[in-house]
């Protein structure tokens, strides 16, 4: 019997989210393992419409599956969190238009724009870390026994301000991205991907594989050989599906994922966003456009499942993660799945309380992380330490409402490197962000 409460209840923070419908698809295949009778969707003022759609759309799903899930809908945060067994955070504060910000100034700019990595990362962080602060405090009242599972972006940098500034230590941060990779490689190797794991190390967005495994034995070598002919098969929907260089995974040995590609083709990523952002193009617009079409899918009373048109969104594979995760969790299954969590004596690189993405094993204590190398290889150790110095720093600005901070963060990231440029984008994204950064203005 499991440590549980009969009543087994999940609150998700962001519930009006495009993404939901397939989280829930994900609770309701998975009800006979992981019995949710209480699903609360919460949302803020500004996404009260969307929420009323989502919540709906759920009532639908829950019926045609038959299964006994109680949909709950609210504004009221407190509501939520009290007495929940699992905490899931999909939020975005500034919603989409925010994300536009982040992606246009820096492009104007002449830097990569991009809402996870560089200046668009960085501001992102600022916006979300003092919120995601403040559910983790409310649920050391309210449900201090519960998981907080985030997947709200940069969850690197979320992770590591949880694991200094939170007093609640149930926190796992989740990620679509290595479940992606996983499948690219099945779909290399023609298998289906419950066949397929590999072995993650590395920091969010910036994770790298090692070793592969088919039916649990090690396959790494002849693998890799036709993943470095096929490398465009491991790719994100909102990332350019350029061929990596043969010669230089042959040379690094690991398997890159798909974000790497601002960090190792810079030059390229950045001409082809330059080229879109000239005809008035971004990823923000796209979203926005897939947003637009999903919910008026939604609000089709017919509707009663998940529609296909939702894999548009970068998040693909989300229900697998989350819900893997939390069945996990919940049933103490000791399987493998990657998170970000804390690296205790895991890494020789990294202090304890550093966040890393890795293999863990997952069990009713949380994740537990697989040891399979002591410190990262040279050629990789670099850029994950400047990552890192990026999320540190990142976080503190938030916390602490700091321009010094957020201008050493800015400039010291890979993409920006660059003082001048660094100040002035620092500069025009803070006035833009004015009403969503009080620890920078004061209270609006």
């Amino acid at each position: 019997m499991n440590k549980f409460n009969k009543k087994f209840k999940i609150a998700t923070i962001g519930g009006g989210s495009s993404y939901t419908p397939e989280f829930l698809e994900g609770l309701i295949k998975r009800y006979e393992e992981m019995p949710v009778n209480e699903l609360w969707l919460v949302d803020i003022e500004e996404g009260k419409e969307k929420l009323e759609i989502i919540g709906n759309l759920a009532k639908r799903m829950v019926e045609k599956a038959g299964v006994p899930m109680e949909i709950y809908t609210t504004l009221n945060r407190e509501e939520a969190l009290r007495d929940a067994d699992f905490v899931t955070t999909q939020l975005r504060v500034g919603l989409l238009k925010a994300r536009a910000m982040d992606e246009k100034i820096p492009l104007s700019h002449g830097m990569i724009g991009q809402e996870t990595n560089g200046a668009g990362g960085l501001f992102k962080g600022l916006r979300t870390i003092p919120i995601i602060l403040e559910i983790a405090e409310e649920m050391t009242r309210l449900c201090p026994e519960a998981w907080l599972i985030n997947f709200t972006n940069p969850v690197g940098m979320v992770t590591q301000a949880l694991s200094k500034y939170s007093k609640h230590r149930k926190f796992i941060g989740l990620c679509n991205v290595p479940i992606g990779m996983e499948r690219g490689i099945a779909e290399i190797m023609n298998i289906s991907p419950e066949r397929v794991r590999m072995d993650f190390a590395g920091l969010n967005h910036l994770v790298y594989g090692f070793n592969i495994f088919i039916d649990e034995e090690n396959k790494t070598e002849e693998v890799f050989k036709k993943y470095m002919e096929n490398s465009t098969s491991i790719n994100m929907k909102n990332i350019d599906s350029a061929q990596w260089d043969m010669e230089f995974l042959k040379a690094l040995k690991l398997v890159p994922c798909p974000y790497h590609k601002y960090y190792y083709k810079t030059k390229d990523m950045l001409q082809l966003q330059l080229n879109q952002f000239k005809e008035g193009k971004t990823r923000a617009e796209e979203v926005i456009e897939t947003e637009k079409e999903l919910f008026h899918l939604y609000k089709d009373p017919e509707l009663k499942e998940k529609p296909i048109q939702l894999e548009k969104r970068g998040g693909a594979y989300y229900s697998d993660a989350a819900c893997n995760l939390i069945s996990s969790i919940y049933n103490d299954k000791g399987d493998f799945q990657v998170v970000n969590t804390l690296n205790g004596n895991t890494l020789k690189d990294f202090p304890a309380d550093y966040a890393i993405e890795i293999t863990c094993k997952i069990t009713k204590e949380g994740p537990i992380p697989h040891k399979f190398i002591d410190e990262f290889p040279i050629s990789i150790k670099g850029l994950i330490h400047q990552i890192k110095s990026f999320e540190i720093l990142g976080g503190e600005a938030a916390v602490e409402g700091s321009y010094e901070k957020a201008l050493l963060a800015m400039v010291i990231n890979p993409l920006i490197s660059n003082d001048v440029d660094g100040h002035k984008i620092l500069d025009e994204m803070l006035e833009k962000n004015k009403q969503y950064l009080p620890k920078f203005f004061g209270k609006y």
